[in-house]
């Protein structure tokens, strides 16, 4: 076994009320739009911590893994966003993962495929977060320059308890594997 990545992911710690959950705050912050300037701070935070561990290990052969949500992945500077972040942080593209949902991808799918495709050029990897359980057009989907397909972990996590469940898995991961892309498993 073997580290090859880590995955960025937000947490906020409420001065009064503690630990608030992702699912309380980031509805709000993408109703709000707050999300965008929230994402560009995560995907710095990321790229900066990864290379400053790079530095510190000059052999050290990982990946940093980013959630762009569907709001930020609409928002017209994002890709010069992160090409700034990448110049000033100087981490090498090929470091950074993003991970966009099914339905960010299928919401306008000219429009995402340019972003993608631009995205690819600065070397990032491009999976597709939370698989099957949004309303991809199968057909659709060989279309987009992507690299991998990440499973949904409902259908991981209850693998020994339905047989239905294992069966999405298995096709999920022949499909992937047909057209040419890696699975990951949540």
């Amino acid at each position: 076994e073997k580290l090859i990545g880590f995955e960025a992911l937000i947490r906020w710690i409420h001065p009064e009320n503690g630990f608030t959950p992702p699912g309380d705050f980031i509805p709000i912050a993408e109703e709000t739009k707050l999300i965008i300037p929230i994402g560009r701070w995560v995907i710095w935070e990321a790229c900066r911590q990864l290379k400053g561990w790079q530095t510190k290990f000059p052999n050290l052969n990982i990946t940093v893994s980013v959630n762009i949500s569907p709001e930020q992945f609409k928002d017209n500077k994002l890709i010069d966003e992160i090409r700034e972040i990448l110049d000033e942080s100087k981490l090498d593209g090929k470091f950074l993962k993003v991970e966009i949902t099914e339905s960010a991808i299928m919401e306008n799918p000219f429009e995402v495929t340019n972003r993608l495709i631009q995205l690819r050029e600065m070397g990032i990897q491009l999976h597709v977060d939370d698989f099957g359980t949004g309303y991809s057009s199968l057909s659709q989907l060989h279309r987009f320059p992507i690299d991998a397909l990440k499973i949904d972990r409902s259908f991981v996590i209850s693998m020994g308890e339905s047989q239905e469940n294992m069966e999405i898995v298995r096709t999920i991961i022949a499909l992937a594997h047909n057209l040419g892309l890696s699975t990951v498993a949540e």
